[in-house]
């Protein structure tokens, strides 16, 4: 069976949509099908649509959460409610087109564990394909793990795969980080991601800014490094800044209008109290991120409350 995760945040005007595009995809397939929709705390009618289109057909099912947690956790109780042993991720906006399942469920049968989408046209502003083209670039470039460029959450994977996945315990989750962490074989395949095709993006700038820093903070510790380099290049500095001064002093030497003598102490001062200011301002910073994310995962609250189910039984 193939199992479809669907997270959906005030998607009422796509859903139904959503849901006869990938019925009429479905013949070609061969296999039966569940659709989870995850509806992650929406405030329009996503779910009462859902509950009318369950109504006449079960195998659209329903884990509606208490709240808004987050895409990266709706992902995740998706994958934690799958049953099928084919498992795809794909967001409700229709920017992944469900007609283009077929050829990954096909390199899934050709023995591939992971087959994810890599994007190579986006249908969005010239400013968020910038964005996105440098962030994951510079993740690439931090992460102690290889994550492929420019893939999303799109993809399909073995059941065992999303098994293995499940049993990762941090709450706090990249999901295309954890993903590349646990391995398997993996292939990318590359797609052009359509348009949304009603409402308004649920990325906003500042969401957005938290995914980046999730996949940053969550699978890569070079910000740490980066201190301690940091901190070298900035002691290094100061001692030929240091070194400069004196010659400039002692040679009464006067640069771009600047002689020591005329300010004697000041620019030391300022030197000193301007870098060490400045870098420990980053430090903290990063430093701050590291142990707000312990924590978070210290308290061990749940990743997400799951509210009501439909088409699916309330005990699991």
């Amino acid at each position: 069976m193939i199992s479809i995760v669907i997270p959906a945040y005030n998607e009422e005007d796509g859903v139904a949509e959503l849901y006869r595009r990938i019925v009429e995809a479905s013949p070609a397939w061969q296999e039966e099908f569940e659709i989870l929709i995850v509806d992650d705390g929406s405030r329009d009618r996503t779910v009462a649509i859902c509950e009318e289109i369950g109504a006449t057909d079960t195998r659209l099912k329903v884990i509606s959460l208490s709240r808004n947690f987050g895409h990266q956790a709706a992902v995740s109780a998706g994958l934690m409610h799958a049953k099928g042993n084919i498992v795809t991720v794909m967001d409700a906006d229709l920017q992944d087109p469900p007609e283009e399942l077929l050829p990954f469920i096909e390199k899934i049968r050709d023995g591939w564990d992971v087959v994810y989408a890599i994007r190579t046209k986006r249908k969005e502003n010239i400013f968020k394909r910038i964005s996105y083209w440098a962030y994951y670039r510079i993740l690439k470039r931090l992460a102690t793990l290889d994550i492929p460029l420019d893939s999303g959450d799109f993809c399909v994977m073995r059941g065992e795969v999303v098994d293995t996945m499940n049993r990762l315990p941090e709450r706090n989750r990249f999901v295309r980080g954890l993903r590349s962490w646990v391995g398997f074989r993996q292939t990318g395949m590359p797609y052009e991601r359509e348009a949304r095709f009603a409402g308004e993006p649920k990325y906003n700038f500042r969401r957005l800014l938290k995914l980046a820093s999730d996949g940053i903070f969550n699978f890569s510790y070079r910000p740490l490094q980066f201190i301690m380099h940091a901190g070298l290049v900035l002691a290094g500095f100061c001692v030929f800044a240091a070194m400069f001064i004196v010659i400039q002093y002692l040679t009464n030497w006067t640069v771009i209008g600047f002689n020591p003598r005329d300010a004697r102490g000041w620019t030391s001062i300022m030197i000193t109290v301007l870098a060490l200011a400045a870098v420990n301002l980053v430090c903290l910073g990063i430093l701050g991120e590291y142990i707000g994310r312990l924590f978070e995962e210290v308290k061990h609250r749940p990743t997400w409350i799951v509210k009501r189910r439909i088409n699916m039984p309330d005990n699991l």
